[in-house]
Parts: C-alpha cells; sequence; structure tokens
C-alpha cells in the first residue's frame, strides 16, 4: 500500500477577545468539512486551528474584566475552543500563541530576522487601529477610519522595529503572478495586486513599546513583538519549525500548507506579510489562501451593540449540530457574503434535512418492514427507470469531488442532496405502494426497495464528511457500514438479506416557526441583557480607578488603585470602539412608507412600575394608553428605578406582537434613545400629553 499523500489545512487563529459568533465559527466548520473529505479520499490530513491571545485590545479587555491578560485569555480561547468542539469540528491540532514553544520560535524568528537585516530599529508615527493591531496613512483611511473594520483611529508615535517589506516586493509579485491559484477567489488576488503591491509597499512596523501584552523581543526586552508576526507565524510553529535548523519531521512532511482558510477581512496579511515574512525565513509559500465570504445576519455584520449576533450553541440547541453545519455550509455562496437569519434556518432544516433527506430514510425502512419485514435483497427485477437513477447514484462521488478541489463546497452539498431528490422521484416514479397490491410484482418491488437503499448508503456516505452524526444515524439504521470513496462509483454493494432497522428514527423533525419564534426572543433578550451587563461593568472598573474608557481622568475621581489583578494591563488607553464623543447611526435598510405605516406609536403614561425577579436589567411597568393598560417589559433598570417610574409620560410602541421576557408576557415597547456608550433616555413627549395621544 502506497503511503498517504499529506493535507495541511489551517482556518485563521481566533481572536481570543470574546465569544466568537456564527460568522467566526462558520471558518471552522468549513475547514473541517474540507479535512473531513480529505481524510475520506484517502490523504494523511493535518488539520490545524486555534487562538491569537496578544495583542494592545486583550491587554485593555483584560483591564475592564480585572483580570490579568492570562487570565483574561485562557477563559476566552477555552471558550473559542469550547464552540469549536460543539459543531464537531475534527482538528488535529488547537494551537494558542501563548504556548511556551510558540512563544520560544517567535522570539527566535525576529532574531533571524534582524541578523539578517531584514529588521531594524526606527521610529513609528502614524494612524492606529486599536481592534485591527495596524498602522495606517491619512491616504489609507476610509471616511477618516480604518479601512478594515470602519472604526475610529488615532494618533500615535512610539519607537519600533520595522521589516523591509520593499525588499521581497517584486518576488512576491513575480510568485502572484506565475501562480494563479495561490490566491482564492480571483477578485482578492486583484484587489491585493492593485491595492497594496502596485503602488509600492511601506516598511511594516513588528514591534511595540506602548503596551506589555505580547512576546518580549529577547535582544530589547522593551518591545514586543507586533501581533501579526506573532500569530501568522503559528502555521509552522505548530508544526515544528524551529528557527535554528532543527525542525521536526512533522514539518517536513506538512509545509508548505496546501491551504489557508481565512475571512477575506484579513486576506491582505495572509497573501502580502506572511509570504514576505516566509521569504526572509527561506521556507516555501503556502499552496493557497483561500478568502472566505462573511456569513451576515440578515444582510449586516453581527454586533453586540446591534442586537443583532447569533452564536453557534443557540442555534445548536435550537436545530442541532448537522443542521447547523448543512446551514452554513450550504448557504454560503463562494465568493459572495452570504445571509444567516433564525427564519432561514427554519426554512432550510425543513425543506432540506427534514423533507428531502430525512423523509427519504424513513419512506425507504418503513416500506422496507411493511412488505418484507425490513430485509432489502435484489432480484433482478429491473425497468429501465433504474439505470437512470443508478447513472444519477454513481456519478456524484466524482462531481462532489471536482467542487471541493475547488472548495465549492455549497455546490458539492447541492450534489449530494440532488442525489436524495432524484431518489424521491424514483419512488413516485415506482410507486412501491402500488406495487404492492399486486402479488406478481413482488419481485420489482424488491428491487425497487434495493435500489433505494442502496442509493441513500452511497449518498450518505458522501455526506458524512459535511454532516458527521446524521450520516452515522443513517447507517447504523441501515445496518450497514459507510462507503469508501472509490467505492462510492459502484452500485450494488449492499450485502442482499440486509435487514434495516425495525422503527426509524426521525433524523430532522419539521419545525413550527411560530414555536422557535418565542424562544429566539428569549435568546435576544438575554443577549441584550447580557451586552448591558457588560457594559455597565466595564464602566465601574474605568470609574473605580478613576478613569474613563477613553482613558481620561474622571472628574471628582478618586486616586486611582492598583490591584495585582490589573499590574500587567494598560487601563488608559484609548480604545476604538470608545473613541470620540459623537455617536455613530448605522443606516438600517430602507423601508416604505407602508411598512412605516403598519406601526403604530401613541403617549402612553406609567401606572405602575416593578423589578423583575432574578432580573439585573428587567423593569415591568403597566402603562395606560388610551383606554388600555398595556404591561411592558424593558431593560432600563440600569438607568431607571422601579419606584421613579410611575407618572412619567412615554412613547410607546403598541401594535407590537406579545412576547414572554423572563417569563413575563410583555405587550409593546417604551422608546429609548442610545448614545455611543449604550447609555438610555426614555422619549418623552415634549409638551403633556393626554396618554393615548398617536404619535404620527
Amino acid at each position: 500500500m502506497s503511503e498517504k499523500k499529506p493535507y495541511y489545512i489551517t482556518t485563521a487563529i481566533a481572536y481570543a477577545s470574546g465569544k466568537p459568533h456564527i460568522g467566526n465559527t462558520y471558518e471552522a466548520i468549513l475547514a473541517d468539512a474540507i479535512a473531513r473529505f480529505k481524510r475520506y479520499q484517502g490523504y494523511d490530513v493535518f488539520f490545524q486551528t486555534g487562538t491569537d491571545e496578544h495583542g494592545q485590545k486583550n491587554e485593555i479587555k483584560a483591564f475592564e474584566a480585572e483580570q490579568t491578560p492570562k487570565e483574561f485569555v485562557d477563559a476566552t480561547a477555552g471558550e473559542i475552543r469550547r464552540i469549536w468542539d460543539r459543531v464537531n469540528t475534527s482538528y488535529d491540532k488547537f494551537i494558542r500563541t501563548t504556548d511556551a514553544d510558540h512563544e520560544l520560535q517567535i522570539q527566535k524568528i525576529f532574531r533571524k530576522m534582524y541578523e539578517k537585516g531584514d529588521i531594524y530599529k526606527g521610529s513609528y508615527e502614524g494612524l492606529y487601529c486599536t481592534p485591527c493591531e495596524s498602522f495606517w496613512t491619512e491616504s489609507q483611511l476610509k471616511d477618516g477610519c480604518c479601512p478594515d473594520c470602519g472604526r475610529p483611529v488615532k494618533k500615535a508615535q512610539e519607537e519600533a522595529y520595522f521589516f523591509r517589506m520593499s525588499k521581497y516586493a517584486d518576488r512576491l509579485i513575480d510568485y502572484i503572478n506565475t501562480h494563479p491559484e495561490f490566491i482564492q477567489p480571483e477578485s482578492r488576488k486583484n484587489e491585493m495586486m492593485n491595492n497594496f503591491l502596485l503602488p509600492g509597499l511601506q516598511d511594516l512596523c513588528v514591534s511595540r513599546t506602548s503596551f506589555k501584552w505580547g512576546i518580549p523581543v529577547d535582544f530589547d526586552s522593551k518591545h514586543v513583538v507586533y501581533v501579526w508576526l506573532d500569530a501568522l507565524s503559528n502555521y509552522i510553529t505548530g508544526i515544528g519549525y524551529d528557527a535554528d535548523g532543527n525542525s521536526t519531521e512533522q514539518f517536513g512532511k506538512f509545509w508548505p500548507a496546501d491551504l489557508h482558510l481565512i475571512g477575506k477581512d484579513i486576506i491582505r496579511f495572509h497573501t502580502i506579510y506572511w509570504p514576505i515574512f516566509l521569504m526572509s525565513l527561506d521556507l516555501p509559500l503556502p499552496k493557497q489562501v483561500f478568502g472566505h465570504p462573511w456569513l451576515l445576519q440578515g444582510g449586516d455584520k453581527m454586533s453586540k451593540s446591534k442586537g443583532n449576533v447569533i452564536y453557534a450553541d443557540d442555534l445548536v440547541d435550537l436545530f442541532g449540530v448537522d443542521a447547523v453545519r448543512y446551514f452554513v455550509l450550504h448557504e454560503m455562496p463562494f465568493d459572495n457574503d452570504g445571509v444567516i437569519t433564525w427564519e432561514l434556518v427554519t426554512e432550510r432544516t425543513n425543506s432540506d434535512l427534514a423533507n428531502t433527506l430525512g423523509n427519504l430514510v424513513n419512506r425507504t425502512i418503513s416500506m422496507s418492514n411493511k412488505y418484507f419485514g425490513g430485509v432489502v435483497k435484489r432480484t433482478g427485477a429491473t425497468e429501465a427507470v433504474d439505470e437512470d437513477l443508478k447513472a444519477v447514484v454513481t456519478s456524484t462521488g466524482a462531481r462532489v469531488a471536482a467542487k471541493m478541489d475547488n472548495l465549492r463546497v455549497a455546490d458539492a452539498l447541492t450534489e449530494i442532496f440532488a442525489l436524495f431528490k432524484r431518489c424521491n422521484k424514483y419512488i413516485d416514479e415506482t410507486t412501491p405502494w402500488a406495487l404492492a397490491k399486486d402479488e406478481s410484482k413482488q419481485d420489482r418491488l424488491s428491487e425497487v426497495l434495493y435500489n433505494l437503499t442502496e442509493s441513500i448508503v452511497i449518498g450518505v456516505s458522501l455526506l458524512e464528511s459535511f454532516l458527521p452524526e446524521t450520516a452515522a444515524k443513517i447507517a447504523k439504521q441501515l445496518n450497514t457500514t459507510l462507503r469508501a470513496c472509490e467505492e462510492t462509483g459502484t452500485f450494488g454493494l449492499l450485502a442482499d438479506g440486509t435487514k434495516v432497522t425495525e422503527t426509524p428514527e426521525i433524523l430532522f423533525a419539521r419545525l413550527d416557526w411560530k414555536e422557535i419564534e418565542p424562544k429566539v426572543a428569549e435568546i435576544r433578550t438575554a443577549q441584550k441583557a447580557e451586552f448591558e451587563e457588560e457594559q455597565a461593568r466595564v464602566a465601574a472598573v474605568y470609574a473605580k480607578h478613576g478613569l474613563t474608557p477613553q482613558g481620561t481622568p474622571a472628574a471628582a475621581a478618586e486616586p486611582k488603585k492598583e490591584t495585582n489583578a490589573t499590574e500587567n494591563a494598560t487601563p488608559v488607553a484609548e480604545t476604538a470602539e470608545t473613541a470620540g464623543a459623537e455617536t455613530e447611526l448605522v443606516l438600517k435598510p430602507e423601508i416604505s412608507y407602508d411598512d412605516f405605516a403598519k406601526l403604530q406609536f401613541a403617549v402612553g403614561e406609567i401606572l405602575s412600575c416593578e423589578e423583575v425577579p432574578k432580573s439585573k436589567k428587567l423593569l415591568c411597568s403597566q402603562v395606560k394608553v388610551g383606554n388600555r393598560v398595556l404591561q411592558i417589559v424593558s431593560g432600563i433598570k440600569q438607568y431607571y428605578s422601579a419606584a421613579e417610574m410611575p407618572g412619567k409620560k412615554v412613547m410607546v410602541l403598541v401594535n407590537l406582537k406579545p412576547a414572554k421576557l423572563a417569563g413575563i408576557v410583555s405587550e409593546g415597547m417604551l422608546l429609548c434613545a442610545e448614545d455611543a456608550e449604550g447609555n438610555l433616555a426614555l422619549m418623552k413627549p415634549e409638551k403633556d400629553m393626554p396618554a393615548g395621544s398617536e404619535i404620527l
């Protein structure tokens, strides 16, 4: 037997600043499907993922959490790994940039580049984006903000080490031109060439002195290594690279990487900075970098402050692991952003998983039990329609492999479900229920059910890389093993006399959105309350240290008190999210006048108010609106006490569908204004107006 061909695939390592949402988790699921399919094809796969943990942003986050940076990233990295495990990713290594062996190699790499003359010492003055850990020039900004994340930047100046990017720029341009497969999709390559490489590269800042949470430069201890040199190098340190020339056998086997799978927002770092770093180290470049699109919530980027975040574990709790995997893998286009909403996941679960796949398996097993006691057997009673079914089934594997070779994972899934749809059509064409009524057609009926069972086995074998739990369940119900990759092109390998399970398990129950919607409302309410609690806690931390979130002394503040938990933090750093006094208004999609006319607003008078038991955020108010009294639950307890609410005249959305919040029915919404720091204020009429006055 020949030795398996190695295949090395990586995700971008997730920045350990908080819990990843489904848009972040999608990348891990996508990489897992590719890794599983490569294993299925017979490759010796090494799949690496992990967390990026250093940098100023995490230093600030640790201060806000009243922890040391290491304590903070230990917790967040653990949460990221938990979610990766929850969605059934089969990684071979989960690397952390705080791993001791990684940190040692980063110091060696930095020294090696310095001694080679590729890194030199200087000073830097520019515009800095804290979340992206990036310096920019004025000309690179977009509308005065960071071109990557759109947040405000601030002026910064410090001593720093720089990498001579221009030394390798021409060599990289030539490599990209001669290796068209290197950057995918094609649109990403054009963007990198036209916007960055061809205009000319500036030398890159690769160290910082304004914060301490990073890997120290071992020959200049006041500097820490710039986050991208640290983070990107995980792809080689994780498999045993040694800058002194003593790399492991594993490194020799798997490098260069076959695929770096990353989000489109960090394509520049992976196709310009990373290849140049590798050239400096005299290492071959990765074979391919694929910048996948974003998964948007209803067409918008996910943000806690917008209240539109969807987390993988919440989805899994409602729909199951494989339903979530199916949705994100099937619904993401190759090079355009995809859209996820709770409603869309419900619809896709019903249409594809419950109807097309689940119903097919259930009908086939049920008919086998009803007509033949569960025994599946060939009889040779074939008809012309069988050949078309077999042709579709036996050619699906090759089509799926071709799609996967081009990283068109959604299209590969479509091919597999086309097989299942063809099976459902075959049932309609052969009408087993009619055959069962004719004693002379029993051999034909047996052949039809064998063909269906064999087709399902082949289809599910191809499906395993994408929905592993579902594939295993179906194989168990059919009392068979999944087919090897090279066997999916052959029809008829299912043993005669195979006996399927007597009672088929419901793989995917049909869902009713009316039952799902209240659960989603509860999730959103809990997330909003959690976000508000976090904002309040962070504000309290800054206040305790006599600071504002912008890092300036608070009025009449008490002297700052240092604690052991924050001695390595940077409490006075201004974050890009909080910089600036003005609130940015993010416009939602336009609506028509007819849409607006559906909303009914009125003046309400609060008759009474009480705290919601066991809730830190919710108040429950009885609000008079005309001749009606509405019960309204609001997350405003941080800003208003229950005692001060009665008698207030407020603006109310009165025709909002009732929903349960913390187990209490809420029949409307109190309108509030929110500033950039999350502070709320009830909206009140300018003049005293009677309760029930309509707001036009």
